[in-house]
């Protein structure tokens, strides 16, 4: 009896035992190139740093990624690999990765799968940045609580950033089996999600289900993989947070690429590709800062785009899925149109006739300015208009026209709350974080004093998309803030299972159709409206035409 007994015990302990460490994945698990180890946190499984491509180093600096070699034994993937090289260009972007390094194409994955075999649907997460900065370690991009919350498989991932990520030259154009150079950031961007493809069964998720999302320079990245013959055949839906590659961050023809690769080469004194490639990361990173220089832009290569990206979706060539999308309802501030003249109606006036025109009046019927709080508010909208929402709108626009998914567009309104007390001598940056003030500082953003916002900043709405309120300590978040942040993460993961952000619990949102439709205000009252945006878009997309 007491041997019986003691089984019996042993027994109930190894079944305790297991039940809870069945209620994650194995943190070891076996993937395409070898074994890798992450850990358990909170009922997900967690796994940080996995390389998806050879290190982009030496002379594979400006080549397209190639798949990372096996390795020998177990690689411990728990924390986050370094961010890619990058000048503080965003001085409150918050990382949790070790330095930077050319050495940084990793990914990470949260997964609350239990056994590997449950077909999760899986969502790609691109940051933003400008192509000059972002790292997949962001906070605000943290997947734990899409994975936990919403039982999906979130991923983030690196990709590598100005002159690393988008230098062109003649040189590489000729060594290229594709005849084609620049672009190197946006192939990483093709190799990650190649990765997912080859490996997300392991981690529980479902390769034929891969949402890929972003924000600024991450949708602009999304857009481009959707017009991308390497890449668009493996997206299932996609989701874009503020920009495309229809108007903003566009790409110019390979050989303007190619002459600003020259004319940056030139300055910096290297009269080789090899001369390029010997210059330490740390020495060309810090050149780039030099006042003067051609911007580092995606290229017409004839391999990633074969064709400008606006003639693949008027053709109907670009990714046949489901698309949500959207902007905020204060992408820019009205200083950024006005520049340093005083904002008077006046002066708006005077503007807005320089730079358009003989379409002065017609964008003063479309930006009216009848008394000051009009103005103010008009000049918002189109300093917005024109950094980023306007091409948004003509991603969303194009895909109605010329795809058979549907696109749910969103206007998202809800400004965020007032810094906490100890951040009152900061200023709120792009990225969600603050900057110290600080009257030498040459930040642009800061030494413009801009004015309090009172809308949706560029890029507020990513932590509560994400989930991520909490982990932002600089906002005092209140309960309407977290209920917001509920109906637009609800709305996006019902998106990434079904291609529907449709679902228990929030208000009922149509598609839009081919005439523009119907856009979901999301803030603190969420409500469907139809498109108010329309008329003005489309002739600004008039203008964009003629010129």
């Amino acid at each position: 009896m007491i041997v019986l007994t003691a089984i019996l015990a042993l027994f109930l302990i190894e079944s305790v035992y297991a039940q809870r460490h069945s209620e994650t994945l194995n943190t070891q698990l076996d993937i395409s190139n070898g074994t890798i180890e992450g850990v358990e946190e909170d009922g997900i499984t967690v796994f940080r740093g996995i390389p998806f491509a050879e290190p982009p180093t030496g002379n594979r600096r400006w080549t397209a990624p190639v798949d990372k070699e096996p390795w020998d034994g177990v690689l411990e993937t728990k924390v986050f690999g370094p961010a890619c090289m990058q000048l503080p260009v965003f001085g409150d972007m918050n990382f949790r990765s070790d330095g930077n390094s050319e050495d940084c194409l990793y990914l990470n994955v949260w997964t609350p799968a239990k056994t590997g075999n449950e077909k999760l649907p899986v969502l790609l997460y691109y940051y933003g940045g400008g192509f000059m900065a972002g790292d997949g370690s962001e906070p605000r991009y943290d997947g734990a609580n899409m994975a936990r919350d919403h039982k999906m498989v979130a991923i983030t991932t690196n990709y590598r950033l100005g002159v690393f990520g988008f230098f062109a030259h003649p040189e590489l154009t000729q060594e290229s089996s594709h005849n084609s150079s620049g672009n190197y950031g946006l192939l990483d961007q093709v190799k990650a999600l190649e990765w997912v493809v080859e490996n997300i069964e392991k981690f529980g998720g479902d390769p034929d289900n891969i949402t890929i999302a972003g924000e600024s320079a991450g949708s602009i990245s999304v857009s481009a993989l959707m017009a991308s013959p390497l890449s668009r055949d493996m997206i299932a839906g996609a989701i874009g947070e503020s920009g495309s590659i229809l108007g903003a961050l566009p790409p110019v023809e390979l050989e303007v690429g190619e002459q600003n690769g020259e004319k940056f080469a030139g300055i910096i004194g290297a009269e080789s590709l090899q001369e390029l490639r010997e210059i330490p990361s740390d020495s060309l990173l810090n050149l780039t800062g030099q006042q003067g220089l051609p911007r580092f832009a995606p290229t017409i290569d004839g391999y990633y785009f074969p064709k400008p990206p606006l003639e693949i979706f008027e053709a109907g060539e670009h990714a046949d899925v489901p698309l949500f999308v959207g902007w905020n309802s204060q992408e820019m501030n009205f200083r950024a149109f006005l520049g340093q003249h005083e904002p008077t109606i006046e002066n708006y006036k005077k503007v807005v006739a320089s730079e358009y025109e003989s379409h002065a009046s017609r964008i003063l019927e479309l930006y009216p300015a009848g008394n000051l709080e009009e103005m103010l508010q008009s000049a918002t909208d189109l300093a917005g208009d024109r950094f980023i929402a306007f091409s948004t709108w003509k991603w969303a626009d194009l895909h109605q026209k010329n795809s058979t998914s549907p696109v749910y567009q969103y206007y998202y309104t809800q400004p965020r709350p007032k810094m906490r007390p100890k951040y009152a001598n900061s200023t709120p940056g792009f990225a969600g974080g603050v900057q110290e003030n600080d009257e030498s500082a040459e930040d642009e953003m800061q030494q413009a004093q801009l004015p309090e916002p009172n809308g949706a900043v560029h890029s507020a709405e990513i932590e509560y998309l994400m989930g991520n309120l909490s982990s932002n300590r600089v906002y005092d978040w209140t309960e309407t803030d977290y209920k917001v942040s509920a109906i637009f993460q609800n709305y996006a993961a019902n998106f990434i299972h079904s291609k529907s952000p449709n679902g228990y619990g929030v208000p009922f949102w149509p598609a839009a159709d081919q005439t523009g439709g119907s856009v979901m205000s999301i803030g603190s009252d969420t409500f469907i409206m139809e498109d108010p945006f329309g008329e003005r878009y489309e002739f600004l997309d008039q203008l964009m035409i003629e010129n």
